[in-house]
């Protein structure tokens, strides 16, 4: 895994509609700081679909290697337009870089 590599996808796929420091604003998507830990559709002063607010499910390695491999399957109803990764190296480099990054 390679965060560094991770942090090029992130600001190719992923940075025009969110950002990862504390404090950042809400953009089309939330502020991934804090994401490690938190349930689906918990961002504070961000608002999500009912599906995203229902999964329940707590974001971690797993959990977001699933739903970066293909968002709108793992969460039906979601407004987040990302087609997904289907490259597991690139997941797990884009993973590796939002745990470096969205952690205090």
């Amino acid at each position: 895994m390679s965060a560094d590599n991770g942090k090029k996808i992130f600001t190719k796929a992923c940075a025009q509609c969110h950002t990862v420091e504390a404090g950042g604003k809400h953009k089309q998507g939330p502020n991934l700081h804090g994401v490690w830990g938190r349930q689906t559709g918990q961002a504070a002063g961000f608002t999500y679909t009912q599906a995203n607010k229902d999964k329940g499910v707590t974001w971690g390695e797993d959990t977001l290697d699933i739903y970066l491999t293909n968002p709108k399957k793992y969460i039906p109803g979601t407004k987040m337009v990302f087609a997904g990764l289907k490259k597991k190296k690139d997941r797990a480099d884009l993973i590796a870089y939002l745990k470096e990054s969205t952690q205090s």
